[in-house]
């Protein structure tokens, strides 16, 4: 696959900035993500944030919009919503990915420091609450318990899965701690040697039962560890519960 150049991508967002500027329905626009704090490479999307006038009038623009990309030749979209908002993800040839979000002017509003205001007004920002380090707990405990049944039963690709998952919330516990990003693993590679060195071992390398054991025992060591800093006391009555979900019962199979 040929890969989008930086050349390409500049000029077509400049485009799409032009289009919404001609569209009097559309009162406000911001760059988004990457680009909007310093932080653009080489692989970076387009990410760009439209308020619309009328509520009423979001789903004609869109239409407008999703016209004007698929004459620039995108293969596909998928549409994510999250409150008031539309996230419509435009999929291009050569690996480009332009993420377009629509909401009406009265919900206009920067979530985070990554919004930087190209034309019109936005409201004041409204950062999204970090998770709730015991919610996170909850389902890395509810994924490892599955993750054992799924060992048992000898469904291993099903408990491979089970088991990234648990290192998954596992990670996202220790960005919550750290005050790290936490969604869609944006701040995954950010913790420190003595957080990731441990869970890069229980990576799954093949899928046997024995090999699953394995890593699903060093997940959960990680796993007790983040809960206790998290909540000493509730680590203190969960932790030998935690750890031994990876005992295999007698007469289990090896």
């Amino acid at each position: 696959m040929t890969c989008f150049t930086v050349e390409r991508r500049a000029q077509l967002k400049a485009r799409l900035l032009e289009f919404a500027g001609q569209d009097p329905r559309v009162s406000a626009a911001a760059v988004t993500g990457s680009a909007a704090s310093g932080r653009e490479d080489r692989w970076s999307d387009i990410d760009l944030a439209f308020g619309v006038a009328e509520v009423a009038q979001v789903e004609a623009v869109l239409s407008g919009f999703s016209n004007f990309m698929y004459a620039e030749g995108v293969l596909h979209h998928h549409d994510v919503r999250a409150g008031a908002w539309i996230y419509r993800v435009f999929f291009l040839p050569s690996g480009l990915q332009v993420d377009l979000a629509f909401v009406e002017q009265a919900e206009f509003r920067p979530y985070g420091p990554s919004f930087r205001i190209v034309y019109g007004d936005a409201k004041s920002v409204q950062p999204f609450p970090a998770p709730n380090p015991i919610d996170l707990i909850g389902w890395a405990w509810l994924h490892a318990l599955h993750a054992r049944s799924c060992i048992l039963r000898e469904k291993f690709w099903q408990a491979e899965y089970m088991v990234s998952a648990v290192r998954d919330y596992t990670l996202a516990l220790a960005c919550v701690r750290l005050g790290l990003p936490s969604d869609h693993g944006r701040g995954m590679d950010l913790p420190p040697e003595p957080v990731t060195q441990p869970l890069r071992e229980s990576l799954v390398r093949d899928l046997g039962a024995s090999e699953l054991w394995r890593a699903f025992g060093i997940v959960l060591e990680s796993l007790t560890s983040e809960v206790n800093q998290a909540d000493p006391s509730f680590g203190l009555r969960v932790s030998n519960e935690l750890i031994g979900l990876c005992s295999k019962p007698r007469g289990g199979q090896e």
